[in-house]
């Protein structure tokens, strides 16, 4: 071997680590913007008072963005450097998160509702009278007249949320090439017997992603969002409480740095590479058949010398691309599995922290952290598991299927354990539980009220609840009864509180302390089974990640690999990405029972939910999109088996010919004719 072909060699090995390399990283930085936005959708929720419904239209903007031009990159960028149209993408998705944290400098700081605010000076030791001192509270569940709300929501910045929405759809937009052409890329320039292991190698490097942004969501989240703007020691909230707000905007500022840097190496990488080992095996490799061509139609079997091609001929090829690639059976029942598989999986994930803060008592930095802690490693192991079986059995792309579906059927069976685990509700007076004790039938808002606060002219709307010593929530002290209060901050207490006198005995304490009560159950118990469960459905569930993408490259013709990736990336993302935040959130508001309200008055966030209902809607709808994709991965995986039986008859039928020419004998040879019509309507592999 020369000089020179032993450096083009090393040169070769080189830019792939390197892509490699660089795939990894832009992988780990893109999963940590995005799970950090996963990880703040409860905090942006509070921040802008704004519905569930919302927050996942908000949530979903990303996949819009990514809607607008996928078809387009994944097309026209298969044939431009590639590369570069990468690192162009991870700048726009940086500016997208810069433009994310924006609102927090133009809108001023955050007020939550509270009735410490209706005093004169909360650093005052002045004792707080709030029973008493609340006759003009009632007032103010009354609308105010529109010119003054106008005004209000001007000053608060309460459309400030588009900006998030804005800056989401722009990570979408940046995010686009990454997925089609680097995998394209890498595969195209790699051993076919190497690219599960790279691709196992990405996702799981990828998937440290997560990770660390949900780390990050969790310790920003015990952070006040206006730190370093006004005294903490007169915020009479902690971080367990539902109206409390993190420092959401300061991880978007970190993300975006770090996306930023992930652009850097690509802007150095060429536009193509030769193949890996082809200078190893030229003698060899007209006569080495890959099990993927064995597999495809004969019209990809012709080597054609690639020709330069104008804009004008790719546009003039798109739709008969289009056309061939959705002829192809097996990658159109793909994308229906994997269609309906993310819309449970982005539902799942985007409400999560919810779900464990609601049915389980856990704070939301808790929740984040657990997910992060615990769920995403084992994420990461079963996608690297994956690519090791592949690898190290040598399966193919039988074996990949079977393993990817026994994979989706394990991780159903653990997840419909799980919704059979439940929690009692938090006991809130006159919402979840009866003044007198026992559970509340019905909630409406004159439940709220008593015998024992009937007296005190209270709030309807607000949210300020306190814990009395008999361990009931009461959504404020003026409902809980209380006649008189000390201390401040935090540590302010309210005393002689009569609706705690109901549930206790003469000459017990009367009082009550800000924030809600711990859960008395034995729920901690049942939270542990619960994620023990979550994690191992995790894992089994990331197992089969890399078979099935390793099934999706072996469906698809080589010309058309970057289309199929963007299409799947189209599809999955429009009808799997942007839909599932939206009908989540809409389902989970009708469960709410308590609903805060906003500065300048009207409905805010939710502040409590109905445990058993929120249960039953998440679990049962994520429950039933995994089923429906199990059926369809059954479907997916017969029409592999037979396909493999018709591609194994034709080779043999083949060989069979090419014996029959070389023998002579004089008898009829049977040979079975296909026109390109019949080809381009023949699934492969």
């Amino acid at each position: 071997m020369s000089v020179d072909s032993q450096t083009a060699r090393r040169a070769c090995c080189s830019n792939l680590k390197l892509f490699l390399a660089s795939m990894a990283f832009v992988y780990f930085s893109k999963a940590f913007a995005g799970a950090y936005m996963k990880s703040s959708i409860t905090q942006i929720e509070r921040r802008f008072d704004i519905p569930s419904s919302l927050i996942g239209v908000i949530d979903g903007s990303f996949e819009m963005g990514n809607l607008l031009v996928v078809a387009f990159v994944s097309y026209f960028g298969a044939k431009m450097h590639r590369p570069k149209l990468i690192a162009i993408g991870c700048v726009m998705m940086s500016a997208g998160c810069f433009l994310i944290a924006l609102p927090h400098f133009l809108q001023g700081m955050y007020k939550y509702e509270t009735s410490v605010y209706h005093n004169s000076d909360v650093n005052s030791t002045e004792s707080f009278l709030p029973c008493l001192s609340n006759h003009s509270l009632a007032e103010a569940d009354k609308m105010p007249d529109l010119e003054t709300r106008t005004a209000c929501e001007k000053a608060a910045g309460s459309s400030m949320w588009i900006y998030i929405f804005l800056g989401n759809m722009l990570r979408g937009i940046g995010e686009t090439p990454i997925m089609p052409l680097g995998i394209s890329y890498l595969d195209d320039f790699s051993r076919e017997e190497n690219t599960p292991f790279y691709l196992a190698c990405i996702h799981t490097v990828g998937i440290l992603g997560p990770m660390f942004g949900f780390m990050l969501g969790s310790f920003l989240s015990k952070i006040y969002v206006d730190i370093g703007s006004m005294d903490l020691d007169a915020v009479t909230i902690n971080y367990k409480d539902s109206r409390w707000v993190g420092a959401w905007w300061l991880g978007f500022i970190v993300t975006g740095v770090v996306i930023l840097l992930s652009s850097i190496p690509f802007w150095f990488l060429p536009k193509s590479l030769p193949k890996e080992g082809q200078e190893e095996s030229k003698g060899t490799e007209l006569s080495t058949v890959t099990e993927q061509e064995n597999f495809l139609p004969d019209e990809t079997q012709d080597e054609e010398k690639e020709k330069p091609v104008t804009f004008q001929e790719m546009a003039k090829d798109f739709l008969p691309s289009l056309r061939r690639l959705f002829r192809n059976t097996i990658y159109v029942l793909m994308i229906l599995t994997y269609l309906v598989s993310v819309n449970g999986f982005i539902g799942m994930i985007t409400f999560k922290p919810k779900f464990m803060e609601q049915i389980y008592g856990q704070s939301a930095s808790k929740a984040i952290f657990l997910i992060g802690a615990m769920n995403l490693p084992a994420v990461a192991l079963g996608i690297i598991t994956g690519g090791f079986v592949l690898k190290r059995f040598k399966l193919g792309v039988m074996g990949a299927a079977r393993l990817a579906f026994g994979a989706s059927l394990g991780s159903l069976c653990l997840l419909t354990i799980q919704s059979f685990l439940r929690c009692d509700n938090a006991e809130v007076a006159g919402i979840t539980a009866s003044y007198q004790g026992g559970p509340q039938l019905s909630y409406d808002p004159q439940t709220l009220l008593s015998q024992c606060n009937m007296g005190c002219s209270c709030s309807m709307k607000q949210w300020d609840p306190v814990c009395a010593y008999n361990g009931m929530t009461y959504a404020s002290p003026c409902l809980a009864g209380c006649r008189t209060s000390s201390g401040t901050g935090k540590a302010r207490v309210f005393h002689n509180c009569t609706c705690t006198g109901e549930l206790m005995t003469p000459g017990m304490n009367m009082s009550a302390v800000l924030g809600q009560c711990p859960r008395i159950s034995n729920c901690d118990y049942i939270f542990k089974i619960y994620m023990s469960l979550s994690v191992l459905g995790s894992f089994i569930s990331a197992c089969g990640g890399t078979p099935g993408y390793v099934v999706l490259l072996r469906s698809i013709q080589p010309d058309l690999k970057s289309l199929a990736l963007g299409m799947q990336t189209l599809i999955v993302r429009t009808l799997g990405g942007i839909p599932p935040p939206i009908y989540f959130g809409a389902l989970i508001d009708q469960t709410c029972l308590k609903w805060g309200s906003k500065q300048c008055g009207g409905r805010g966030a939710c502040r409590i939910y109905d445990a058993d209902a929120f249960r039953i809607t998440f679990l049962g709808l994520i429950t039933g999109l995994y089923f429906l994709s199990n059926i369809l991965w059954g479907g997916l995986y017969c029409t592999i088996v037979k396909t493999h039986k018709k591609s194994t008859l034709r080779n043999q039928a083949k060989e069979n010919g090419l014996d029959g020419d070389k023998s002579g004998n004089g008898h009829a040879n049977i040979s079975i004719v296909k026109n390109k019509e019949d080809v381009d309507n023949e699934s492969t592999i």
